[in-house]
């Protein structure tokens, strides 16, 4: 594809006037482009999304799964402004928040966090092991929410609301949905039947999700994609009693399995594309596993917090992963990571005459056992290491209060200020020196307050829209991955321990508008990120197992601009049209080579310039709907060094920009039933997500049916 000038981006975006990050769907009255809805993660209470001083993104089970039939957890963030879904592997994705993935970003489910304290630098498969079939909702937060979050919220925050009671409906009712979809690119399959049952004061609800995917079928000459196939199969089940009519006890439990997903790019069986290069390995696949209990108490109305709520979370999570690496000369290795987190907290909110105040503590505590073996090609175990990609026998803890006030001024106008302190504590036993290859110990505490001040204020004559602004300090605490990680990185490096690293310091400044009227719904916002102290991987001239040696310093002072739009226009009770915007520029400080010498260069896979425009049409009984979806993305060519270096993944001249079409259709058949057809990327465009391990889809027919039941 050649050059889309960014001009020329921009200039398509003032031509349509119109733009939004999601389709403005309203079967039955449920609108799934509304900013209006009542959302808890921007503080951690029920507000309103329109008064709330953030930038706020929503999407709920019915445009999810029903609509716009994602395959993933991390595709259902695809389309939300600000946000660039990176891809290592088909059973791998990564979103990118303002910038920032990884362990640079949060992520909860029903407010406990999925995070850990070894989630490394860059792109991540863990997102991956939520079923989005099994969500009711996904909150973001975009931007540091490190006050009410803690450490790791700086790109943004998604809390992952799971479902469960929401179709229940009296003191005794039964409620059930069956999801079927399948498509054609990724010669893929899924089925989740689920169920709700009330009897007086107990509900139980218990769903399964069963999914197959084949190789992926990319567009143009590059065609099926070898080895990118996998499978998965998760549960969850969750019982809720009800001990008053204005308090609950919630018991809850998910587990998710997935099974061989490679990450081909690494491999023999990858493809080049745009000039990138194959890998050399065999074999380079995962195996991941995760378990979560919860018992969850709230209550609202409480009169010994003068009407207030609280909520309390006692919650247990498992997380393990294996990965099996077969090298060119047939040697192999099996590694792995079960990480074991305990989980505690409490958040309590007492409302005022102006407004409220809203406090609790954080306890979450890691158990970390680590392990590699090596064997020869005849299978004979060579090498037992003191470690797997991170220090075994170690232990990581965080320990976070909180305070926050929200105040009424004025007529309608709010001021939310924050504070937060946070102390972590690391220690791992086996860690193998990097220098001596000897096993050391690794110790460090570190501990830091943060701020967040914003402020919001209505404007027009019926308060339809509504200015607001803010800082928020945002604060990383290095992890277990940071300090004693010994692994592969990128192509052909290889990441060590290090000791002696300090917390990473970020503030946030934002400035946006937004809109909620007869015919306009919309959001704009403006912000700058301020880097201080970044973690960076850093070259050290050393070889290790034929790999380049990447060590780390707090060296990555930076920035990141970026604008956000998004705006649907209602042209008529059955026609809306809407798309989104985004831009942004960010450089960090970095160390380009062994050299003692920083440069300043872009941010590693930078997002590019990116546009959605799209129209939508939907019958004025709401029993059917149609809707096209035009994307552009421009070349990223701004790249740092080490996206230069990554040659499996980014060309090197960049990633070229790209434009897909896709259209879909809708309809209700009788009162329980929803037929929904959609073909992805109708004229078969070849393309690739900055930093992706692999090519998107191409022409793809998705087909997906929902039977409600009662």
């Amino acid at each position: 594809m050649q050059q889309t000038p960014e001009y020329l981006i921009v200039g398509i975006f003032l031509f349509f006037g119109t733009v939004a990050s999601a389709a403005a769907a309203d079967i039955d009255g449920v609108s799934a482009y509304d900013i209006d809805e009542i959302v808890v993660t921007a503080s951690r209470r029920p507000e309103n999304a329109f008064k709330e001083p953030y930038s706020i993104n929503v999407r709920d089970a019915l445009e999810l799964v029903e609509i716009r039939q994602v395959r993933t957890t991390p595709e259902a963030m695809q389309g939300i402004t600000g946000v660039m879904v990176q891809k290592t592997g088909h059973g791998q994705g990564s979103p990118y928040i303002r910038g920032f993935t990884g362990l640079r970003t949060l992520f909860l489910l029903d407010g406990i966090r999925l995070n850990n304290s070894t989630f490394r630098e860059g792109p991540n498969q863990y997102w991956n092991t939520v079923d989005a079939f099994s969500i009711q909702r996904f909150e973001l937060v975009k931007g540091p929410s490190s006050v009410l979050y803690g450490s790791d919220a700086i790109g943004g925050t998604v809390n992952a609301i799971s479902r469960g009671f929401e179709d229940l409906e009296g003191e005794e009712s039964i409620r059930g949905r069956v999801v079927v979809r399948g498509s054609t690119a990724e010669s893929s399959y899924a089925i989740r039947p689920e169920i709700g049952i009330s009897v007086d004061n107990l509900s139980v609800f218990a769903g399964m999700s069963f999914k197959d995917f084949g190789d992926l079928r990319a567009g143009g000459t590059t065609g099926e994609q070898a080895k990118t196939g996998y499978q998965d199969r998760s549960g969850d089940f969750k019982l809720r009693y009800s001990l008053s009519q204005s308090s609950d006890l919630t018991a809850a439990f998910q587990v998710v399995e997935q099974a061989d997903a490679w990450r081909v790019h690494k491999t023999i069986f990858g493809e080049s594309w745009q000039g990138t290069t194959v890998g050399t390995e065999r074999q380079h696949s995962f195996d991941q596993d995760r378990q979560l209990a919860y018992l969850q108490y709230t209550g609202t109305g409480l009169r010994q917090f003068h009407g207030g709520s609280l909520t309390l979370s006692l919650s247990h999570q498992q997380q393990q992963e294996e990965r099996f690496r077969v090298r060119s000369n047939g040697d192999y290795s099996l590694q792995g990571v079960d990480v074991g987190t305990l989980g505690l907290w409490g958040h309590l909110d007492i409302p005022v005459a102006t407004g409220s105040w809203s406090t609790g503590i954080e306890y979450y505590r890691d158990d970390v056992d680590s392990f590699r073996n090596d064997f020869e090609a005849n299978g004979e175990l060579s090498v037992t290491h003191i470690q797997g990609p991170v220090g075994d026998d170690a232990r990581y803890e965080l320990i976070d209060a909180y305070l926050q006030n929200r105040r009424t001024v004025g007529k309608a106008s709010e001021i939310v200020a924050g504070l937060r302190f946070t102390s972590a504590h690391a220690a791992a036993d086996s860690v193998r020196n990097p220098t001596t290859g000897e096993a050391m110990s690794v110790r460090d505490s570190w501990s830091k307050a943060t701020a967040s001040l914003r402020f919001s204020h209505p404007f027009g004559a019926d308060d339809q829209g509504r200015f607001f602004t803010g800082v928020s300090q945002g604060f990383r605490a290095p992890n277990l991955s940071d300090l004693t990680r010994f692994d592969a990185a990128r192509t052909n490096e290889i990441e060590t321990p290090v000791i002696g690293l300090e917390p990473e310091q970020f503030t946030s400044y934002e400035f946006g508008v937004k809109i909620d009227d007869d015919k306009w719904t919309g959001q704009l916002a403006l912000f700058h990120t301020s880097i201080k102290g970044m973690i960076i991987r850093t070259p050290t001239g050393r070889i290790i197992d034929g790999d380049n040696e990447i060590g780390k310093r707090n060296s990555g002072d930076g920035y990141v601009n970026g604008i956000e739009a998004q705006l649907r226009y209602k042209v008529s009770d059955t026609w809306n049209v809407f798309g989104n915007l985004t831009w942004m520029r960010g450089e960090v400080d970095t160390y380009p080579d062994s050299t003692p010498a920083l440069v300043r260069e872009p941010l590693d896979r930078q997002m590019p310039t990116q546009v959605y425009l799209g129209a939508r049409w939907q019958a004025g009984d709401s029993r059917s709907w149609f809707e096209t979806l035009f994307s552009i993305a421009d070349d990223q060519d701004q790249l740092s060094t080490r996206d230069r270096a990554d040659t499996d993944r980014i060309p090197s001249a960049g990633t070229p920009g790209y434009s897909y079409l896709t259209v879909r259709g809708g309809w209700r058949l009788g009162d329980d039933l929803i037929l929904s057809v959609g073909l992805e990327n109708v004229f078969d465009e070849n393309y690739r997500i900055h930093g992706s391990g692999l090519n998107e889809p191409g022409r793809n027919l998705v087909l997906s049916v929902v039977h409600h039941y009662r």
